[in-house]
């Protein structure tokens, strides 16, 4: 068969029987079909009859594999996601989780679709991620990335506190409010838009500042360029314990005073889609809009 993959990594959700179940099927699947098959680590450990040899972590999954298969929910994408965009991996998921915006295939019927992207037949998305930076008397203390959003809050429930925003060091305001969200297009259907954030599409070179319960009532949420800078001034006079999250996984501490930087990251999400994909059915399923009257 020719095929744009030859070495394929998966990925499962740990701890969970359906997505136990799945990796074997995925397993078995592939094997079959000749390809070379390895399995993250804490995944693997759910099946039986493995080598050591065929268990990696998931960077040596990202440095050895072409595609990766990504069982569970958009939790588990953004995990590995995070990861692999280090490696220019294509990523493809298998929906074991609730909402699955990022997870296309179906666990109970994924060969047929999965065989086809194989085969060469599939849609490449190129999702952008934030670099989130945190500085203290201009010295950088500490990073990661996004693929979601970047969130500024105390971590205290409705906790006020205080900021000034900026975007390319030109000041744009100042907020008391529970927090800001910002959001790439890849995040505007998760946290955002539960905030009230808009619907950002995924080829949008943009994100959206999202405010948390501000204490105005003439705040609303802002889009900008993604090749903008945005940074978050904390005031001096804050006095809870403030935290960046990087979708809502990894968590930067921050003291008054710090300075959040946000930026498009110089790493891309290979995201892999069956040919049948279109983005705005997906926001109808999962958004229950209405269908068509005609």
């Amino acid at each position: 068969m020719s095929t744009p993959f030859n070495t394929i990594g998966l990925i499962g959700k740990p701890n969970h029987d359906g997505a136990a179940q799945t990796l074997h099927r995925l397993y078995t699947f592939l094997q079959a079909l000749g390809y070379e098959v390895f399995v993250e680590r804490r995944a693997g450990k759910q099946l039986t009859g493995l080598a050591s040899s065929q268990l990696l972590d998931l960077v040596e999954l990202g440095e050895k594999c072409d595609l990766a298969v990504v069982v569970g929910g958009d939790g588990n994408m953004l995990g590995a996601a995070r990861v692999l965009a280090r490696f220019d991996v294509a990523v493809i998921g298998v929906n074991r989780g609730n909402l699955g915006f990022l997870t296309d295939l179906n666990p109970d019927d994924f060969e047929p679709e999965l065989e086809q992207v194989l085969s060469g037949k599939f849609v490449e998305e190129h999702r952008f991620l934030l670099e989130v930076e945190v500085y203290r008397h201009a010295q950088l203390k500490s990073a990661n990335l996004a693929v979601n959003e970047a969130v500024l809050h105390a971590d205290k429930v409705a906790h006020m506190i205080e900021f000034e925003a900026f975007i390319d060091d030109q000041f744009v305001f100042s907020q008391r409010s529970d927090g800001l969200i910002v959001t790439t297009p890849t995040g505007s259907t998760a946290y955002s838009l539960s905030g009230g954030g808009p619907i950002l599409t995924p080829e949008l070179n943009a994100v959206a500042l999202v405010p948390m319960f501000p204490h105005t009532l003439s705040s609303r949420p802002l889009v900008v360029d993604a090749s903008k800078q945005i940074k978050l001034k904390l005031s001096p006079e804050n006095t809870a314990s403030l935290q960046v999250s990087c979708d809502s996984h990894v968590v930067l501490a921050l003291l008054p005073g710090d300075e959040v930087v946000v930026k498009k990251a110089s790493q891309k999400l290979r995201l892999i889609h069956p040919t049948s994909y279109s983005y705005y059915h997906v926001l109808r399923e999962k958004l229950n809009w209405g269908s068509r009257l005609y």
